[in-house]
């Protein structure tokens, strides 16, 4: 018995990805050529890679079902994915490449069986570790959108702005705390 399959990995993806999705929409779009230390991505190129994180597992996994990545051309895949990030696009254009993107990689992942995400894949001679499953390779996309979305939440810092997930997390407390003040005004 499994309790994290298929149905419950897109269920998280779509999670990070609406959390993704409100911290590109509360970054102002003058604010996308933003590049918080030299050679660091833009707000733009960043929200653009994390758009192309699952190329990788598509290709993997749906288009070509590799059981094997010894062989496997890194750099020529890679290459116009690195190069894609460079164009200029506007935020809206950004935006919608997110959810567009996102659903599709949710409804794909959806849709597989338990039996292919315990398929084994070997990584290329000198890969550590030396084989991982489908499934630790697809829920990759969603750790590695978690890590550049973190990043993404301290450039907002950087501009001024608090990020969704605190200002909620501060409604939260500030509710809890008007309520337990009820209370005591309650026992008085």
């Amino acid at each position: 018995m499994t309790y994290y399959g298929p149905k419950e990995i897109a269920a998280s993806f779509r999670n990070v990805r609406k959390n993704t999705l409100t911290v590109a929409a509360d970054i102002p779009g003058d604010k996308y050529g933003f590049e918080p230390a030299p050679g660091a991505r833009t707000v733009a190129q960043t929200l653009i890679h994390i758009a192309n994180i699952p190329r990788f597992q598509f290709a993997l996994h749906r288009d070509s079902k590799l059981k094997s990545l010894a062989g496997f051309d890194f750099q020529s895949f890679i290459g116009p994915i690195q190069a894609d990030e460079q164009k200029a696009r506007s935020k809206d254009e950004i935006i919608q490449r997110l959810r567009d993107g996102g659903e599709e990689f949710a409804s794909w992942v959806a849709s597989l069986s338990d039996d292919f995400l315990g398929e084994v894949v070997t990584m290329p001679p000198g890969g550590q570790p030396p084989s991982r499953t489908r499934f630790d390779m697809i829920i990759s996309v969603k750790e590695h959108e978690m890590h550049h979305r973190g990043q993404l939440m301290l450039v907002e810092r950087m501009l001024g702005i608090v990020p969704h997930l605190t200002r909620d997390m501060q409604a939260r407390m500030a509710q809890m705390q008007a309520a337990a003040s009820q209370g005591q005004a309650g026992k008085s």
